[in-house]
């Protein structure tokens, strides 16, 4: 891929950041999906998290299928960040962006590995629940803490803060290539 017409490209995005690294330098760990077990009501009922996403180690393996990855972020203003509703509202604008980056690699004719920001809620009922396969899988990203990554030393990596106050939400979506 020419990563320099994606870069003319993706500076033209309302992106906070973004970057290029090697996907061997994420860390992969199971406190992550720990979290993800134990703490988010998504937990098993939805293809993009956990279980359906497979073991941490399946999930490592085929992240580090890709030799490259684009981490993007964006960040965005909130009045309250303890309030859950409106932090999450912000969610859907990153959305739109990991799908215009998506759409731009497609375009100088590469197909990412998404992860994203969320545990999909394209559909109104995720197939998961009623053991069918997911409706749309091209569209669907799963979420990053989903493969057990812990994007703490990548953002620090990136010089980017998880949070930049108390009002400040940063979204992260990584976009893995061949």
């Amino acid at each position: 891929m020419d990563k320099a017409a994606l870069e003319e490209r993706l500076a033209e995005l309302p992106l906070y950041s973004y970057g290029f690294f090697d996907p061997r330098e994420l860390e992969f760990t199971d406190r992550v999906r720990w979290v993800c077990e134990h703490e988010c009501p998504m937990y098993g009922t939805t293809w993009a998290c956990p279980p359906a996403v497979g073991a941490v180690a399946e999930c490592k393996k085929k992240c580090l299928s890709y030799p490259e990855c684009l981490m993007i972020a964006s960040v965005t203003e909130v009045s309250d960040i303890s309030n859950i509703d409106e932090t999450l509202a912000t969610r859907p604008a990153h959305e739109k962006l990991t799908n215009r980056v998506r759409d731009e690699m497609r375009q100088l004719g590469v197909k990412p590995f998404i992860l994203s920001t969320e545990a999909c809620t394209i559909c109104s009922r995720c197939a998961y629940l009623d053991g069918l396969p997911c409706r749309m899988p091209g569209a669907m990203h799963p979420c990053v803490e989903s493969q057990g990554i812990n994007v703490i030393p990548l953002l620090e990596k990136f010089g980017l803060e998880f949070q930049y106050g108390e009002n400040v939400v940063t979204w992260v979506s990584l976009l893995f290539f061949a």
